[in-house]
């Protein structure tokens, strides 16, 4: 979860602290001056001079996460490419074994917030790769340096000053408060002011922990949610089929429309069957053009987008949530002639690319600057588009030598 809305109470404390023009800070790693200037905003913020000077004193800017605000997979990533690597056969492999695991929690929680187990199974796979991936972020710098510096700041003082709180409160202990370069931390990374409002006690220990209870997690999730609005037994939305020159001006997510109306205009279901009513009313999702695999999405989609604002993040837990319930893969391909890559397949291009001599660190299936420039290399080396991209063409040239 990366960007969230606050809760109402931050929003008001940061409205004020937004006020705050650009100082001498800008340009130095040195946050004393920020974190001075932000002091009476986090006193009103509820967060104790104690608190403030414990975590606070010295503390210094991580640049890094600037980059990656400016650089979000979710908004830059081809869509083929972000849910190959997010739904493959591993991860539901994995889900299924956690399906299996946390049996009776998943089924409490269905009960209480009437939210799927394979759905709320599907959040924590995306997230953290079930609890695998927490990030490695200090949250109160992290936060500190985005409080200070590049966009949005106004919202991250917000999680800043809800991150020192959830410390003060001593539901984490600090050298355990990390999380992504965003500020969200835990199994299911929750946002700081997320946690305030939506982290429950789902394990019974007393206190809501979502770093080291998967349980209380689970239970935290589907409150979430729930309380976006997720609706018991509707599904989030199914694969469709769309006439030839149907026109896709204006349609999306949010411009929902009865089923009656898809129906007339020509929609089917992938397989041809008739459109079920008991969808209501829903929108059309495309994100490759009306040439890709085409969704009608109901309202249980917006409760997905919600948990990170980004519709490709939307579809990939709907569609790893699909999986974990036995559907199958997409029927309609990709519009490309270069299809992404799954988690397996980038370990073996990084192993392919190490072979030759090239240094991308770790093989880990992550494909990052050094695998990109590997990859550069022998795309220039083939007479390819030497473009960095990890895809089908690439893995396959490189297999065969």
């Amino acid at each position: 979860m990366t960007l969230g809305p606050s809760n109402p109470f931050t929003t008001a404390l940061v409205l004020a602290s937004a006020l705050l023009a650009p100082a001498a800070w800008a340009q130095s790693t040195d946050l004393s001056a920020c974190m001075a200037e932000l002091r009476p905003a986090a006193r009103s913020g509820k967060v104790s001079d104690a608190t403030w000077a414990r975590h606070t004193a010295g503390l210094q800017a991580d640049f890094s996460v600037i980059e990656k605000l400016n650089f979000q997979p979710e908004f830059r990533t081809a869509i083929w490419d972000y849910m190959s690597a997010l739904v493959d056969e591993e991860r539901v492999a994995d889900g299924a074994a956690r399906l299996a695991q946390h049996r009776p929690a998943l089924a409490r929680a269905e009960e209480r917030f009437g939210v799927d187990p394979a759905t709320v199974v599907a959040v924590w796979g995306v997230e953290s790769n079930f609890g695998q991936t927490f990030g490695k972020y200090p949250l109160v710098q992290a936060l500190g340096t985005l409080s200070c510096h590049g966009r949005r700041q106004s919202y991250f003082r917000g999680e800043f000053f809800a991150a020192l709180r959830i410390l003060q409160a001593g539901h984490i202990a600090p050298y355990r408060f990390v999380g992504s370069w965003a500020g969200a931390f835990g199994h299911t990374q929750f946002m700081p002011s997320t946690f305030e409002r939506l982290a429950v006690d789902f394990d019974g220990d007393g206190r809501a922990d979502l770093m080291d209870s998967s349980v209380d997690a689970l239970g935290s999730t589907a409150n979430f949610l729930a309380r976006a609005g997720w609706q018991r037994g509707l599904p989030w939305g199914i694969e469709v089929k769309l006439p030839a020159g149907i026109s896709l001006a204006g349609e999306g997510r949010r411009s929902k429309r009865p089923v009656s109306e898809w129906t007339a205009r020509g929609v089917r279901r992938i397989d041809g069957a008739a459109l079920p009513e008991s969808l209501g009313n829903v929108g059309l999702l495309t994100l490759a053009s009306a040439n890709g695999p085409a969704f009608l999405v109901t309202r249980n989609f917006d409760a997905l987008y919600s948990y990170n604002a980004a519709e490709s993040y939307g579809l990939a837990i709907a569609h790893l949530s699909d999986r974990l319930s036995g559907g199958s893969p997409f029927v309609t391909p990709w519009p490309t002639d270069d299809a992404g890559l799954s988690r397996a397949e980038r370990r073996e291009l990084q192993g392919l690319l190490m072979m030759r001599g090239h240094d991308i660190g770790s093989i880990d299936g992550m494909l990052g600057d050094k695998s990109r420039e590997a990859i550069r290399a022998e795309q220039k080396r083939l007479g390819m588009e030497a473009n960095g991209r990890g895809g089908q063409k690439i893995l396959k040239t490189l297999r065969g030598g």
